[in-house]
């Protein structure tokens, strides 16, 4: 990625409550779901979905929820959940207005450095078999698959990238 790349980008943390992050987090659950079931979201599923998994704990000093702006506009998200000595990446997600633009590996980057400095040596991830696109991702930028390491009830793959 060129310089010019990162440079359009900026990553802050948020809290999950907050309205650009809640938002995000609307955006990408509201995904999830229509991927899963590949129709339209019915009345309620969205909500479901994120009271099934809920983001309230991707905060200081449990983990961390990064917003990335593109070009000064709001453009995606990741979530780290920090457990002893290594680090739960979630809700990676780049708008699909905003894609192809180098968001995700920023993001990765910008969550790999957040759990250094954590004091994690390495990152895991669960995903689905569907998410072709993320799964991609994590392997252009080292991530690696893995035994399974939890049981949620949509893992499919499970990664790991040890930090250096």
């Amino acid at each position: 990625m060129t310089t010019d790349v990162k440079a359009a980008w900026a990553i802050s943390p948020a809290r999950p409550d907050q309205p650009e992050a809640a938002t995000l987090l609307w955006e990408y659950f509201t995904e999830m779901v229509v991927r899963y079931h590949q129709r339209p979201a019915k009345p309620g599923e969205v909500e479901a979905a994120m009271t099934e998994s809920p983001s309230d704990d991707l905060v200081a000093p449990a983990g961390i929820l990064l917003l990335a702006r593109h070009e000064g506009r709001l453009a995606g998200c990741a979530g780290l959940r920090f457990r002893p000595g290594w680090a739960e990446l979630t809700r990676v997600y780049v708008r699909p207005e905003r894609r192809g633009r180098g968001g995700g590996a920023v993001l990765l980057a910008a969550a790999e450095s957040s759990a250094r400095a954590a004091g994690a040596d390495r990152i895991r991830l669960d995903t689905r078999s569907d998410l072709v696109e993320a799964r991609a991702l994590y392997a252009r930028h080292g991530y690696v698959e893995i035994p399974a390491y939890s049981q949620d009830v949509y893992a499919e793959h499970w990664f790991e990238k040890l930090l250096g």
